[in-house]
């Protein structure tokens, strides 16, 4: 594959950045020379193939990170994909507290975009978790028989907007706070 061309956005998002500058342009060098289209997404260097998002660059506070989108499909024989959270069905991503590292990784970080691309390229789709596997907290579940409009509100909402709530109110660490009069505003909403 053949480089891609530099987005202006990316630019002057990279003319501001501090912390991980230099570790996002070698990530950055990376990934375009693997032939995929840079784009500005969700605030961060993206990358795509036919419109389709393959690898994403970002940065946290202890380390940056290259993340496919896809990345639940992806061989990983050198184990380095991780998975952010435990709630992430698809996205994983390889991560980086330095330069070095990333120069160190070249070589296994294009094989794994170029795995990414074939996956797009095959149609391979991630199976995700349907809302009805997960688990509606007790307490949330005790609303629902108690003010069966909540539920009804509740079903009503989309897929993703209902999961929201699950892990919103699943993480809750006192009871009093989570089901909060405020915190089911759903209810009333149209």
């Amino acid at each position: 594959m053949t480089s891609s061309v530099e987005s202006r956005k990316v630019d002057g998002f990279l003319r501001k950045e501090k912390k991980w500058k230099s570790e996002f342009e070698k990530l950055r060098q990376i990934v375009l020379g693997c032939g995929l289209t840079e784009d500005f997404k969700w605030m961060h260097p993206c990358y795509t193939l036919d419109g389709k998002n393959i690898v994403l660059i970002h940065g946290f506070k202890e380390y940056c990170a290259l993340l496919f989108h896809k990345g639940s499909l992806l061989k990983d024989p050198n184990h380095i994909l991780i998975q952010q959270t435990e709630n992430t069905q698809a996205a994983r991503q390889i991560r980086f507290t330095n330069v070095q590292e990333i120069m160190d990784m070249e070589k296994t970080l294009k094989t794994y975009i170029h795995n990414a691309i074939e996956v797009e390229k095959a149609g391979l789709e991630v199976e995700f978790k349907k809302t009805s596997q997960y688990t509606v907290p007790e307490e949330l579940q005790d609303k629902f028989d108690e003010m069966p409009k909540l539920k009804t509100a509740f079903e009503s909402l989309t897929p993703g907007r209902q999961r929201a709530y699950l892990f919103y109110f699943s993480g809750a660490k006192q009871s009093k706070n989570p089901l909060s009069d405020t915190n089911v505003s759903f209810v009333t909403r149209k």
